[in-house]
Formats: C-alpha cells, sequence, structure tokens
C-alpha cells in the first residue's frame, strides 16, 4: 500500500500525544486521509475515538484534500474502493469531495462518483447518504455520476437481489432523480419496469427481460411445490441466489437445496456458507468442487476477496475438509507478502484497544489481523522474531510447516493476547537485537515512555515499519529517514518492504 516516508510527512517534534500519553507525532492531510480511509468503516466507533468524531474527521479530511489536490483526490477514490475495497468510505468520500469541489468550482467528480460505485445497490446506497445529509438538490456532477453507475451496474440478476422493498432509495428512485440514458432496448425495458415496481405499476413483464419472467413462474409456484424444484439450471436462469432461494422455500435449505444453488454462487458466497454447508449436510462431491474453487489462484484474484475473510471462514466452518483450501486460498491472496533476507523483528501489538472490530460484522478484531498479517510475513521470512506486547511481551514460538491460519489459532488460543496497555517502546527494546528490519502492527497509541520516540532503541539505518490498523490522528514515530508509517492490511502493503528495500522509488498505490 502507499509509503509515508518524505523528509516533510510528519513533524519532527511531537504535536501532542497518544491516547496513552507518549508522543504524538502529526501527519500532512493527505497522509491523514490515506491512514483514516483504509482504517475507517463510518458510523463505527473506535477504542480511543467516538464515531461522530471520527466521521467528522474524515469529512473534514476529504473535503480539503479533494480541493487541495483534485488529481490525487482523483486518483485515491478508485483506488480505495477497487484497490482496498472499501465500500462506505469510497461513497462517502466520493460524495463529499464532489460537494467541495463544486463549491469551490474544480470540474471532474463526476468520475470520481461513478468509480467510487462498483455494486448495483451502491447507486441507491450513495442517493440515500446524500439525501439525509444535503436534502433533495444534487450538483450535476453528483447526478451524472450516479446515473453513469446505474447504467454500468443495473440489469436483470442486479436488480433481483438489490431492489428490496427494505431500501430506502429504490433502483426507481435513482431512475427518477438521475434520469440515465439506458444503453440498449434491453435496459431501457428494465429501467421501465424498475419505475413500474416503485410505483405498483402493473404493467406486464416485457418479453426481453427473460431472467425476471423466469423468476416470476418459479414464483407463481404453490409452494408446496417449490422443494422440489432442484434443478441448478432453472435456479440459475432465474437469478436465484442462496438467499432468495431460501426465502422461496419459505424455509431452511436442506442439502439437496444447498447442492442445487451452489453451481450458481459466487467466489465469498462459498466461502460465507461454509459452515452452513457443513450443518446441511452436503455430500463430499460437491464439497470437493467447492474446495477446488476457493483454492484456485485464478478464482481468489477474480475475487479481491481480502485475506481477513479467509480466516473468518476458517474461524467458522468446523471441518477439517475446508482447512487446506483456505489455507491455499490464503496464500494465493497473501500473494504480495515479501520474501525477506536477513533477520526480521515482528511485533504484535495485543493491547487492549487492539479489541477494536476490524470488520464490519464483528467477527474480526483489530489483533486478529495484526496476528494474520504479522505471522504471514514470519512464514515469508529468512529468519523472524515474532512477539506478542502489550504491557508485558512474549516470544512466539514459530514452527517449521505450520500453516498460517494453525497458527493465527495457536497464538490466539495459547496465551499470546494481554489485553492491557501498549508499552510499545519497552517491547522494541527489550527485543530488538541486531535484526536487519523491525515491523510493528499497532493502532500507535503507545504508552508514555522517555525516548523521544517507541523506535529510539533501533539504530536510525535500520528500517522501521509500523502498520496502523486503527487511523489514528498522531503517530507512534515521526516516518522519517528509515521510518515508515502504513495504513491498512491487503497483501499489496507488504510488498512496499521489498520496493523500499530495493531502493526503487516510493510512491502511492494509486
Amino acid at each position: 500500500m502507499a509509503k509515508f516516508n518524505t523528509a516533510t510527512a510528519f513533524q519532527q517534534r511531537p504535536a501532542g500525544t497518544t491516547a496513552q500519553g507518549a508522543p504524538g507525532f502529526a501527519r500532512e492531510p493527505k497522509q491523514e486521509l490515506f491512514l483514516l480511509a483504509v482504517a475507517n468503516m463510518v458510523g463505527e466507533q473506535t477504542f480511543y475515538e467516538k464515531a461522530g468524531d471520527r466521521d467528522a474527521r474524515f469529512l473534514t479530511l476529504v473535503a480539503e484534500v479533494a480541493v487541495a489536490d483534485p488529481e490525487w483526490f482523483a486518483r485515491f477514490v478508485p483506488w480505495l474502493r477497487l484497490g482496498a475495497n472499501l465500500r462506505t468510505a469510497s461513497v462517502v468520500a466520493a460524495l463529499e469531495g464532489a460537494k467541495a469541489q463544486v463549491a469551490a468550482g474544480i470540474p471532474g467528480s463526476r468520475k470520481v462518483v461513478d468509480a467510487a460505485l462498483q455494486r448495483a445497490d451502491e447507486p441507491g446506497e450513495a442517493l440515500a447518504y446524500w439525501l439525509s445529509r444535503h436534502g433533495r438538490a444534487l450538483p450535476k456532477p453528483v447526478k451524472r455520476g450516479v446515473a453513469d453507475a446505474a447504467v454500468r451496474l443495473y440489469h436483470e440478476r442486479s436488480l433481483l437481489k438489490y431492489d428490496s422493498d427494505s431500501a430506502a432509495v429504490r433502483f426507481g428512485d435513482v431512475l427518477d432523480l438521475t434520469h440515465p440514458t439506458a444503453r440498449d432496448a434491453v435496459q431501457g425495458a428494465l429501467f421501465q419496469h424498475a419505475l413500474d415496481r416503485r410505483h405498483q405499476r402493473d404493467n406486464p413483464l416485457p418479453e426481453s427481460l427473460r431472467v425476471l419472467r423466469s423468476r416470476a413462474a418459479l414464483t407463481a409456484l404453490p409452494v408446496a411445490d417449490r422443494a422440489g424444484v432442484l434443478d441448478p439450471a432453472r435456479l440459475a436462469a432465474a437469478g436465484m441466489t442462496w438467499e432468495a432461494l431460501a426465502g422461496w422455500r419459505q424455509g431452511p435449505l436442506d442439502a439437496a437445496a444447498w447442492e442445487a444453488v451452489i453451481p450458481s454462487m459466487g467466489y465469498l458466497a462459498l466461502l460465507r456458507n461454509l459452515r452452513n454447508f457443513d450443518a446441511a449436510g452436503v455430500g463430499d462431491e460437491v464439497a470437493a468442487a467447492v474446495a477446488a474453487k476457493l483454492s484456485d489462484a485464478d478464482e481468489v484474484d477474480r475475487s479481491r476477496v481480502l485475506p481477513m475473510r479467509f480466516l473468518s471462514a476458517y474461524n467458522a466452518a468446523p471441518s477439517l475438509r475446508w482447512s487446506y483450501p483456505l489455507e491455499k486460498a490464503l496464500q494465493f491472496a497473501l500473494g504480495n507478502v515479501p520474501r525477506l533476507d536477513g533477520r526480521t523483528l515482528v511485533l504484535i501489538d495485543t493491547s487492549g484497544s487492539m479489541n477494536s472490530v476490524f470488520s464490519r460484522d464483528g467477527s474480526l478484531r483489530c489483533w486478529d489481523a495484526a496476528t494474520l498479517f504479522g505471522l504471514a510475513l514470519a512464514a515469508r521470512a529468512h529468519a523472524a522474531t515474532v512477539v506478542s506486547f502489550s504491557d508485558q511481551t512474549k516470544v512466539f514460538d514459530l514452527r517449521a510447516g505450520e500453516s498460517v491460519l494453525a497458527a493465527v489459532r495457536r497464538f490466539k488460543d495459547g496465551g499470546w493476547f494481554f489485553g492491557s496497555g501498549t508499552e510499545t517502546e519497552r517491547a522494541v527494546r527489550a527485543h530488538y537485537a541486531g535484526h536487519d528490519r523491525v515491523v510493528i502492527l499497532t493502532d500507535e497509541q503507545a504508552s508514555w515512555h522517555g525516548s523521544h520516540d517507541v523506535a529510539a532503541a533501533v539504530p536510525a539505518n535500520v528500517p522501521v515499519y509500523t502498520w496502523n490498523l486503527a487511523g489514528y490522528r498522531l503517530g507512534h514515530t515521526a516516518p522519517v529517514g528509515r521510518r515508515h508509517t502504513f495504513g491498512g492490511l491487503t497483501d499489496a502493503a507488504f510488498s512496499m518492504i521489498a520496493l523500499i528495500e530495493s531502493g526503487e522509488a516510493s510512491t502511492w498505490p494509486f
């Protein structure tokens, strides 16, 4: 991901203190925005920062950067959505950035808004956000950007999946508010049908909408006859997702139903339902096909699933038949983790604040993410020392041949999570022993210490890499010289170590 290592990136002197009282170093706006965006789920409270305060800081930074450097902002938002795979932060950034740029007379925000919307429910999500925050007056770049996205994303299957009665802004509302021009006659018929649905007009389905007509035929079946519809091709032709199938059958999915819908399920849907497959008793032959898809390198690449998803699936799925496929999939997803020569010290923050939510569903915490990436990095290093630290420290005993997922579970269950203060400087000082590099995975909210910064014990010529998992305003060291701070955790993040150490030019990841 991005590297913050220019000589002017941070102030040389502390700008305040971290939440635990250590010297804190301020970032310039683009760096602070980047770091906050890759860690921000919007509307979520973190350990040291209330949701409202965090969101207000995000909006202020977006407005400032969008006007100060429009070219950078135009590259940042699409990367945030497609590279970092963050939905809400990218949508909010695009809309608030557009608002600021329109007020400043800066063109170009239409493309940014369009690029931030990559799933068919997101045009409605964007308008719902705008209407609730800014009212019904839509600036032209926002209106046209959302319209462009609707033309690109709206088709029969997306309407079936996302045009729900529970949504405040339906497909028809998006069409009414933005007036997109359909790309062809079939989409024109779809747009008209979406408007008919929204306004409860009982017009017949056009012949050209074959998927919708197939779904209508299934819906017309008596409930008692639906359990016998197990033809995968028929279900797929009707755009029947696993969620829709359960509602249509009006009951839980048994093994036969899962086996009928699995062939048309996407990668992430399969990953999320491994536990359900086991609970329903899905047969080994079908499970083997699922495992093969999960562990296919091309499928992993196309899915753009973040590595943390594999840890969630591994924790949730009770059957050993998924362990090896998930481990293979994780290795593909971590393809950019470099092979590091020399000796590497990896410090994993397991303080109480790292118990903050990392995934939106709450199933993963910040320390889960730190552990996964710390152990993945150690597995690729020639010689690594892995240390858990809080107000105490403990070296994790790496085992040759152990999978990353198994090591994460052992780390979590074996007493390496402390949950107390953040004695980062003491951990660095206690465990640095001539290593060739130091990697710290943390929220940077270090406790008070007597040194200038937490890495004072490491010689200036030895690189120290900090991954900040929470995006707080102040950091624990000033990244000048060979001190580097990164935001977020994706496989692309760790490729920066190799770039830095090979002497290549540093740059943003977009």
